[in-house]
């Protein structure tokens, strides 16, 4: 099995749609104002967006987002006017993260892993 979809909801899909495509994904399927798809720019996994009347409690929801070059990602998308939670950060996972939310307040994290994103000094 390999996750290769992720779908988030908004309440305004176009305004999501402009701050996903800041953060450097290829728009592939335009139905707006209900939903959109986008292709990452790396690797083969889809992301898309629905419309809904209201966010619900999502605080359990976490999409990441994996960078080779995060510092400098994270640089020029701050330059683009994106807002981080935290910036790029070494974890005790042994992964380096940046944080931070779109405009419907879902969690995003864009983090570079590399090898131990799969075989972590830990794993059994």
């Amino acid at each position: 099995m390999n996750l290769n979809q992720v779908t988030i909801s908004s309440t305004n899909v176009a305004k999501a749609t402009e701050f996903y495509k800041k953060l450097g994904l290829r728009l592939i399927v335009d139905a707006l104002p209900r939903y959109v798809r986008f292709e990452c720019p790396d690797g083969d996994a889809t992301f898309s967006i629905h419309h809904v009347e209201n966010m619900t409690d999502n605080s359990t929801i976490t999409v990441y987002f994996e960078d080779e070059n995060l510092d400098k990602t994270v640089t020029e998308l701050q330059a683009k006017g994106i807002v981080f939670t935290s910036n790029p950060e070494d974890t005790t996972w042994k992964w380096r993260e940046a944080h931070l939310t779109d405009l419907d307040g879902n969690r995003l994290i864009l983090y570079k892993a590399g090898h131990n994103r799969k075989n972590p000094p830990w794993r059994i």
